[in-house]
């Protein structure tokens, strides 16, 4: 499939009444179709890993073309300098989110840029930083806790921050850590007790429902059965 059948394909199943919802959860690009997540991964199957396209669909940069493009690129062909070019350009939480799932997040440098990006100032920078490690925690299955230890200062440092999409990721992260295994939950927690004490009213949302479910008996028992 080339790139002219793609944008075809996409356009045959726009839903102007989709994007018109979309904004009601925050997803606002400047230009989209409307086109759903599996509808994307459909068409993600067809063509298959391909960088050159991913890069014109990068450009093209409708909702959906760039979404696309995070499915279908080759991780082995992706350099840190693409990466950088690309997170800068991140306006709103879903094409964050989908591209450290889709892509970041199979980067041999993807620890790395957590620690990176979760310390930046912009706003979707710092939350693909956080929305990183909070992905590698659900997904690198045989990391050594090693690697989620250097989080927890960077997390308490953050949980500071009062913008709604960067303390949902910092959350977000605190929480995948803390159900990876019985140590770590432990670790989170604490972290979480650390965090409650700042003065900010982030801070405590973070901290209060990072504890809530870290040691509710849902979590307890599955960290039990998957580590006896």
């Amino acid at each position: 499939m080339n790139y002219r059948e793609i944008v075809q394909r996409i356009k045959s199943l726009s839903d102007p009444k989709a994007v018109e919802g979309m904004a009601k959860y925050g997803i606002t690009p400047a230009r989209a179709y409307g086109v759903s997540i599996p509808h994307l991964r459909s068409i993600a199957r067809d063509v298959g890993r391909n960088h050159v396209l991913a890069g014109r669909l990068w450009k093209a940069d409708f909702r959906e073309t760039r979404i696309l493009a995070s499915m279908i690129e080759d991780p082995k062909l992706v350099t840190e300098r693409q990466m950088e070019n690309w997170v800068k350009e991140f306006r709103y939480w879903e094409i964050c989110d989908q591209c450290c799932m889709n892509l970041f997040e199979k980067m041999p440098i993807a620890y790395k840029k957590c620690i990176e990006w979760s310390s930046r100032k912009e706003e979707f920078i710092k939350r693909a930083g956080f929305v990183l490690m909070a992905r590698l925690a659900v997904s690198d299955k045989q990391a050594d806790d090693r690697h989620f230890d250097q989080f927890f200062p960077l997390i308490e440092q953050e949980s500071v921050d009062e913008r709604n999409m960067v303390k949902k990721a910092v959350n977000w992260a605190l929480r995948q850590i803390g159900k990876r295994n019985r140590e770590l939950n432990r670790k989170a927690v604490d972290s979480a007790r650390r965090i409650q004490k700042l003065k900010s009213k982030s801070a405590r949302w973070i901290a209060a429902d990072a504890i809530r479910e870290l040691s509710s008996e849902a979590v307890q028992e599955r960290i039990r059965v998957k580590h006896p």
